[in-house]
């Protein structure tokens, strides 16, 4: 039986959802690996709406999180309410502003930011199961947030000082890392890889990606 993966996306857009880009390289690489895939996504509006070809917020507009998502996974989504980690042998979050805005807050409060209740379910029952948990982007924010004080897991954002100064202050150890490679917390079984913290092409990005794929799955294989 293949492995089974959670895919938590956040909407659908960079700049107030998932990174559509991030989002697909990560399901691919997934299946490249044969792998089963579960997206889901909270049922939940949106911290705002940004019209993506002006780079700006549209006033008074709002949309669902998970109605957005489920243009990413062609409509094969779950409530992310429902899941069961115990289900699962891995979950990944790619990145995206909505992981930052939607699924916590730490697009505005940093370090003090708080975690989507289920968000931090999931990755906290995915921690204390030993299940490995990818993040991608800004997403290992949610990992520093749920998990920082705890475990102090060893992650990556790229190398915006700020940005790693603020997951420090959540307990996390940051490591600088390129955009075509993933930083490895075997002892806490996860993966980051920093995408488009970076100003990168999507190549370079869908190598990285890949790395933090094989990575993850390589501990799916290790068992606990």
């Amino acid at each position: 039986m293949s492995a089974r993966v959670a895919v938590v996306l956040s909407g659908c857009g960079f700049l107030d959802g998932s990174e559509v880009h991030e989002s697909v390289l990560t399901l691919m690489h997934l299946h490249r690996h044969g792998v089963e895939t579960v997206c889901v996504a909270p049922v939940m509006k949106q911290a705002d709406v940004v019209h993506h070809g002006k780079g700006e917020p549209e006033p008074g507009a709002e949309r669902d999180v998970f109605a957005e998502a489920a243009r990413i996974a062609r409509g094969k989504i779950a409530d992310l309410q429902s899941l069961n980690v115990a289900e699962l042998d891995a979950v990944v979050f790619p990145g995206g502003f909505g992981a930052a805005k939607n699924l916590s807050d730490f697009a505005s409060k940093g370090g003090a930011a708080t975690v989507h209740a289920d968000v931090a379910r999931v990755l906290r029952e995915a921690h204390a199961a030993r299940k490995p948990i990818g993040a991608i982007c800004i997403a290992p924010a949610l990992v520093a947030l749920a998990l920082g004080s705890t475990a102090h897991p060893r992650l990556t954002i790229g190398n915006d000082a700020g940005t790693a100064g603020a997951l420090e202050a959540a307990g996390a150890r940051h490591e600088n890392c390129a955009v075509t490679d993933c930083v490895v917390d075997t002892d806490n079984r996860i993966v980051t890889t920093p995408a488009y913290m970076f100003d990168a092409r999507v190549d370079e990005v869908a190598t990285g990606i890949g790395k933090c794929v094989d990575a993850l799955m390589g501990m799916v294989g290790a068992g606990a």
